[in-house]
């Protein structure tokens, strides 16, 4: 019998773990009720700068999404920093990366911003990356920690972090994801979110599917890092469309140094092609701040890029959608692969013997279906034939 770590000690581990930092339109909607959000990240620590950016930015975009850590432990600069970026006319988003107890004016926050910003208020951006976190998190370090300092939960569970350490733990994917959904939906901040119905957005760069599940309304994949941009949207369209969610991208770094973001002509690409698969929201990630650039990494020739993607694309009404995705490949139930490369994670564990031939099988249509596919995951909750017309099973013959 399939064995794994107990549900209480990854439980325990992934909800701890919060105290780390970093579309479709809905059945029924036309594209006037359902808007379309461009903007940029502000990640910096001092208002006179987020009102800088917004000010360089108010003309051709309508989204400001304040993703600064020291600001959001600070309610006067959040206040002031919306309050400017309202008045600019743009829609705002505040990152909350946990909600601190040293910090208690931002549950009450919380039941204020409707009021005082109405519909501009979009949501809180909370946490960020968990599935990565998940899958590139160093699990062996831990568990070795544990065991060297016989901590108590290494005295409760040492069976199961010995199977692990020493590689002799058997795999079962479905009680890792789970772990994983129930941890997401236990995360109290999540919880106070749900309950004041304030829309819950992340970012990730993978396990959006399991995202969803965890209960966030809106996920931001990461575009960039190198990754297949192509296969980057089918995995986040393919979980937003059958679960019925929201899905956007956020534009995220090429370089681990300067300058960061690729060059303009390719985010502006990028954007486009967001926007024609469906994106609700199409973000670019601003963080550091470049020494002689009061505006982050943004450079002038990126904001022209913003500017046509404005003026070109966003104003004219283009139609959106227009990557009508009639072909899926259905991928495993519960297997939480990254598939950014071949050795990538499963949850826990390296690639398993089912992998070459998902990773052949996946390159294979992608090449030849590009973002015409979609991939999702068997699970009788969200039957695939009631979205799709193609459909791929990974283990089929070809």
């Amino acid at each position: 019998m399939k064995q794994v770590f107990t549900l209480f000690l990854i439980t325990l581990i992934l909800i701890s773990s919060t105290t780390f930092l970093v579309t479709f339109d809905p059945v029924g909607k036309s594209k006037e009720t359902t808007p379309f959000y461009v903007g940029v990240t502000f990640c910096g620590n001092k208002t006179a700068e987020a009102k800088l950016l917004i000010d360089r930015v108010k003309t051709f975009t309508n989204l400001f999404v304040l993703q600064s850590g020291p600001v959001s432990k600070n309610e006067t600069a959040t206040n002031e920093i919306c309050d400017h970026a309202v008045a600019a006319g743009l829609n705002v988003i505040v990152y909350f990366g946990w909600f601190d107890r040293d910090c208690p004016w931002q549950l009450p926050w919380l039941d204020l911003a409707k009021q005082r910003w109405g519909d501009r208020f979009l949501g809180v951006y909370y946490y960020d990356e968990p599935g990565g976190k998940q899958l590139d998190y160093n699990w062996s370090r831990l568990f070795n920690q544990m065991k060297q300092q016989n901590s108590t939960l290494y005295q409760i569970h040492a069976a199961a972090i010995d199977g692990y350490v020493n590689g002799s733990l058997v795999q079962s994917y479905d009680e890792a994801a789970k772990i994983y959904v129930n941890a997401v939906k236990a995360d109290p901040g999540l919880k106070r979110l749900k309950t004041r119905s304030i829309t819950a957005f992340t970012s990730d760069y993978a396990l959006y599917w399991f995202d969803y599940l965890g209960g966030y309304d809106v996920v931001l994949a990461q575009l960039g890092w190198n990754h297949s941009l192509v296969q980057d949207i089918a995995l986040i369209r393919g979980a937003a469309r059958m679960q019925n969610k929201t899905w956007g991208a956020i534009i995220t770094w090429k370089y681990r140094e300067p300058p960061y973001l690729d060059n303009a002509e390719e985010v502006y690409r990028q954007m486009c092609v967001a926007y024609e698969s469906g994106a609700k929201y199409v973000v670019i990630f601003n963080y550091p701040k470049v020494k002689g650039n009061d505006y982050g990494i943004l450079t002038d020739e990126h904001f022209k890029a913003l500017e046509k993607f404005w003026n070109d694309v966003v104003m004219p009404k283009k139609m959106q959608d227009s990557v009508k995705t009639e072909t899926v490949l259905v991928l495993p139930k519960n297997y939480g692969w990254g598939m950014r490369h071949p050795q990538d994670r499963i949850w826990y564990w390296g690639p398993d013997e089912q992998s070459p031939q998902i990773w052949e099988l996946s390159r294979n249509l992608l090449s030849q279906y590009g973002r015409d596919l979609d991939m999702v995951y068997a699970d009788l909750a969200f039957p695939v034939t009631d979205h799709y017309t193609q459909i791929f099973q990974w283990n089929a013959p070809n």
